[in-house]
């Protein structure tokens, strides 16, 4: 049995895609009215319309039912994670811990398998990410993903791949996680650029700019560069820079149309530009495209002067 924790839109695709490979797959969703919506319909139509769920998918609103199996996947928003830590006993470091989130942690500055081993020393905690929209994996559509891993990699990376869903093991967690996080930095400003009409360029050029800081940060907290030229680096780089099914990209979108943004959405992206501007500021380190992202969400800078400051930077060698 495989115990998924967040019945979003990721969490029930992942649900969907490894109850059509032949796992027993329990998931758990916070609101009990959600629980009792999808027991009856077998569908999760608010965060994945038009998918039907596999009769190996049981919805539980008590978290103890999805634990004790071979995995349980931490599939909630990365702000959310350490209050379903410290809220819920019954995740223990007795079973492998793979968190399926992006981001860092505001309050400890810590990524997703950082605050797992914080809470619960001892236990075995992955990570899976990479470029992936929930849409796609909920139809089977051809997806690879990272899953970093320094204890039972190889038998969680068997466990968790399906013949639609390839996942490539690493052991670089951190290179894992700051890719992840970093990139819906990244996309936001991108977003902002093509919702500003500032035009394809400008956005391939704040995407290379933005992957040069996104390593700067990583490598200085210790990850592999290599690990950030894969698919939990640059391949979600590429796709949430792109794609308008990225909610970091539509809310960047957003900022550049002066327009308001969906209500309910969680965008990780704001929460980690702030994370990694404290970051940066500990390490020494330059990262202006993240600085106007965090400055442009809160609203302490206009557009035109968040752009006017990155184009009169100094010139430097590339």
């Amino acid at each position: 049995m495989i115990g998924i924790a967040g019945a979003g839109a990721f969490g029930t695709a992942l649900a969907v895609a490894l109850a059509r490979a032949g796992r027993e797959v329990r998931l758990w969703a916070r609101d009990p009215g959600k629980v009792r919506q999808m027991q009856e319909t077998w569908r999760n139509d608010r965060a994945l319309p038009g998918v039907d769920l596999p009769q190996t998918v049981s919805v539980h609103a008590a978290i103890r039912e999805i634990c004790g199996g071979e995995a349980l996947l931490l599939a909630v928003p990365m702000q959310a994670l350490g209050g379903v830590l410290a809220h819920h006993s019954e995740i223990g470091p007795g079973q492998p811990l793979v968190a399926c989130c992006k981001g860092v942690d505001l309050a400890s500055l810590r990524g997703p398998v950082a605050l797992i081993l914080a809470r619960l020393p001892g236990a075995t905690a992955a990570i899976l990410t990479g470029p992936s929209f929930a849409a796609d994996i909920a139809r089977g559509l051809p997806t690879a993903l990272t899953l970093a891993a320094t204890a039972e990699g190889a038998r969680l990376q068997d466990l968790l791949s399906t013949p639609t869903l390839r996942l490539y093991r690493s052991d670089d967690i951190i290179g894992a996680e700051l890719g992840g996080a970093l990139k819906n930095v990244v996309a936001i400003a991108a977003g902002t650029v093509i919702g500003a009409g500032l035009g394809d360029s400008a956005r391939a050029a704040l995407m290379t700019r933005g992957y040069a800081e996104m390593v700067r940060l990583a490598t200085a907290l210790g990850a592999k560069p290599e690990t950030l030229a894969g698919l939990s680096g640059l391949g979600d780089l590429v796709l949430t820079c792109t794609s308008a099914q990225s909610r970091n990209f539509r809310f960047g979108l957003a900022l550049g149309q002066g327009t308001r943004f969906e209500e309910g959405i969680t965008v990780e992206g704001v929460a980690t530009s702030r994370a990694a501007v404290r970051l940066a500021a500990e390490q020494g380190i330059d990262m202006p495209v993240t600085a106007m992202v965090d400055a442009l969400a809160s609203g302490r800078i206009a557009l035109n002067d968040a752009v006017g400051q990155l184009m009169r930077r100094p010139l430097k060698q590339e």
